[in-house]
């Protein structure tokens, strides 16, 4: 059974984890896991390395640019003759998404329709990792993390790429649905935080998205919920109150549906997860 990995074991309050890792030839693999409810970002300092995928094995090499979101499974290979040293940078994938909103980055969402892992071969964006891993062995802030996506993503997607983009009040309005306030609204406060008509929230939401704003809600809610359910003993019908679902029966039907699991039984795996 794969690790599912969970964000607060070893970000302890912190807006984001940085490590450096190690991994010698000849060693054993990681083991294979997938996120709970995070994205991470893998920079390889130096020496090589094979990433094992369900797609696949890719070559790591200094250089090399790996993201890493949570439905993915790998594990982590170093390679003869020096092994593989990488730098890694995990964040909440909430938080994650309303960058990507606001920025307008990878306006053709293609970084979260991929099979696997997204790489890139960057060997410039090293040096931001180092100063992330820095900054987090010393208090980091929220700013740290911006600082870190911005340069980063500068230097794999600009901002300015062609592509048909998200319009700003449709930005807007879904990063602030990610609050708890507004998720306990549902779609009438989505379309209250728009300001615009139901039918042109919709066409909208196909639009940059592929998705209806009840799709939209529901996913975003028990993205939420999955973050709740990893990193705190909330018990669980507050959890779904807490997201906005009216029932704990509608609430685990929807989440059982989506992660193939119960609400106990992912608060179960996650909690006995970390972060690598």
């Amino acid at each position: 059974m794969d690790q599912v990995l969970r964000f607060e074991a070893h970000a302890f309050g912190r807006p984001y984890h940085a490590a450096r890792v190690r991994i010698p030839a000849r060693a054993r693999d990681t083991e294979l896991h997938t996120h709970a409810d995070f994205h991470e970002f893998m920079g390889v300092v130096s020496g090589s390395g094979e990433h094992l995928l369900t797609t696949g094995v890719e070559q790591l090499t200094p250089g090399t640019i790996v993201l890493v979101r949570p439905a993915d499974r790998h594990a982590v290979r170093g390679s003869a003759p020096d092994g593989l040293e990488f730098v890694n940078v995990a964040f909440p994938s909430a938080v994650w998404q309303g960058f990507l909103d606001l920025t307008r980055t990878d306006p053709t969402a293609s970084w979260s329709a991929a099979r696997g892992p997204i790489s890139f071969d960057q060997p410039a964006a090293i040096a931001g990792f180092e100063h992330a891993l820095a900054r987090f062995q010393d208090n980091p802030s929220t700013y740290d993390l911006l600082r870190f996506w911005t340069d980063l993503v500068e230097l794999l997607a600009p901002v300015d790429a062609p592509g048909p983009g998200v319009p700003d009040w449709l930005a807007r309005a879904c990063t602030s649905m990610r609050a708890e306030e507004n998720l306990r609204g549902g779609v009438p406060r989505l379309l209250e935080l728009a300001g615009v008509s139901a039918a042109h929230l919709s066409r909208s939401m196909r639009a940059a998205y592929g998705v209806t704003p009840t799709a939209f809600v529901t996913d975003v809610r028990l993205e939420h919920a999955a973050s709740l359910l990893a990193a705190t003993n909330t018990p669980i019908a507050t959890i779904a109150t807490r997201c906005g679902f009216t029932t704990q029966s509608y609430f685990t039907r929807c989440f059982t549906t989506a992660h193939d699991l119960t609400p106990s039984e992912f608060r179960h795996r996650s909690q006995r997860a970390f972060v690598p």
